[in-house]
């Protein structure tokens, strides 16, 4: 059965939180490795050098716009996977500040992915709870 088939008809089995959780996940790893890049990867840190791309003098405030740029393409595939803009949105908020936190050195790599595949896995219970507002 397809993903497709899947959320629209059986979200609410158990079946369907694997599966939703399991394509969040593909999406999260595709979106944070091959597609996010080495500019995004850089340019998204505030503290990092960015000289390599933008000259000796990058615009100020760059990272604002390449981290959004990233937590946008994340949350691209979020309402891609599930049809939803509300959880897209939520996507949006969280991806940027759990970034933010491991680029100010709050968090380390591990934490920033683990951080990360929660919030899938509650969009995907989320769904199979039905809940009603997303």
């Amino acid at each position: 059965m397809t993903l497709l088939a899947i959320i629209t008809t059986e979200p609410h089995s158990v079946q369907g939180i694997f599966v939703i959780f399991f394509a969040l996940a593909i999406g999260h790893a595709v979106m944070d490795f091959p597609l996010q890049g080495k500019f995004l990867s850089k340019a998204k840190d505030r503290h990092a050098d960015t000289s390599s791309f933008m000259g000796t003098d990058p615009p100020a405030g760059v990272w604002i716009h390449a981290l959004t740029a990233h937590s946008l393409i994340h949350a691209g595939a979020v309402w891609i996977i599930t049809g939803s803009s509300a959880l897209a949105a939520i996507e949006l908020a969280l991806h940027w500040l759990i970034d933010y936190a491991k680029c100010e050195g709050w968090t380390g790599f591990h934490t920033d992915q683990i951080l990360h595949y929660t919030c899938k896995l509650i969009y995907a219970m989320m769904i199979y709870l039905g809940v009603s507002w997303i």
